[in-house]
């Protein structure tokens, strides 16, 4: 048997309080537009990290270091800026053929997968992995004893995924209809 509670205060001395969006945060249209945002930026910088090893385009790597004119995209990074306790697995790795095959390969796919919104999931979890591993090159980190930019955006792309950002001002929705992405959800 369940009882009816009455507030049998008058009136004015019941609490008021403001009236609270039935819909969560993150299905406002404000909100989505933010993190379609977030989405797009964060695709860019994976994608203007493709193109200018890729070219040296002269922001962070020469021409004559670009990978289409034989350079190695990492080898700069992983032989003069690793430190701590993983320095000698990253020497070891630095400039692989493989190494910077499965580097410029992730850095396009993520990129390309965040500015159109689709594979999410795997571009969350590719990208996350990538992101803990450059930010675990230098440990610990310059400003920080623990965390730094890399580990905030390996919790961003995260997230993103998580909300469905591919969504809005992406091709999320369309993508996630395909038969190809109903067959196999990771795909979502």
């Amino acid at each position: 048997m369940t009882m009816a509670v009455t507030d049998r205060r008058p009136a004015t001395h019941r609490l008021h309080l403001p009236a609270f969006h039935a819909e969560p945060v993150t299905e406002r249209p404000a909100a989505r537009y933010v993190w379609a945002l977030a989405r797009i930026s964060l695709g860019f910088v994976f994608l203007w990290a493709f193109v200018d090893k890729l070219f040296g385009l002269g922001h962070e790597t020469a021409a004559k270091q670009a990978w289409i004119h034989g350079g190695h995209p990492t080898l700069g990074f992983l032989k003069f800026s690793a430190a701590g306790p993983l320095k000698g697995f990253y020497h070891g790795i630095a400039g692989a053929a493989w190494a910077d095959w499965m580097f410029m390969l992730g850095l396009a796919g993520i990129g390309i997968a965040l500015m159109l919104g689709i594979g999410m999931r795997i571009a969350a979890a590719a990208g996350a992995a990538m992101l803990v591993m450059m930010w675990s090159v230098v440990l610990p980190p310059a400003n920080n004893p623990f965390m730094d930019d890399h580990l905030i955006y390996a919790l961003l792309v995260i997230g993103l995924a998580l909300v469905g950002a591919g969504d809005t001002l992406g091709l999320g929705r369309r993508w996630a209809k395909t038969g190809l992405v109903r067959r196999l959800p990771i795909l979502k």
